[in-house]
């Protein structure tokens, strides 16, 4: 399921951002990504992401980061203990996954992440837990 479908896009303050490769979803607790079938996150999409980011990631934001896998794609799993390793915004992460395929793929990159990775079968399911997250609580983010 989308974000745009879901009930908590009515719910939820957002902010959409489009880039060629898929699109964001920017809350006050977390972002959730939506990307394009085919792709392959690599570090030069990794690059574009965090650019687009930055001016939080200075200001030391904390945040939640749901992937919601609702197309086919492709990433380095090693991007995500690189990532944990040069930033630290990141609570915890979702991933939401919608065939036993994915479900394994993000059983593999879990052990990359340093921080806790909850792998999801549905984005209500991501939504919900990454809302309950005390470290992500009554604060005002974006």
């Amino acid at each position: 399921m989308k974000f745009e479908s879901s009930k908590y896009s009515k719910l939820l303050e957002y902010k959409k951002i489009e880039f060629p490769f898929g699109n964001f979803y920017i809350t006050k607790q977390f972002v959730i990504s939506e990307l394009n079938e085919g792709i392959h996150v690599d570090h030069i999409i990794a690059g574009e992401i965090v650019a687009h980011f930055s001016e939080h990631i200075k200001r030391n934001i904390k945040i939640g980061y749901i992937a919601n896998r609702i197309n086919p794609y492709s990433i380095e799993p090693q991007l995500w203990r690189e990532f944990s390793n040069e930033y630290d915004f990141l609570v915890a992460s979702a991933v939401v996954s919608y065939s036993d395929f994915g479900y394994l793929n993000s059983s593999l990159e879990k052990h990359f992440f340093k921080n806790s990775l909850k792998r999801c079968r549905s984005l209500n399911e991501a939504i919900e837990w990454t809302m309950d997250l005390d470290e992500l609580k009554n604060i005002i983010q974006f």
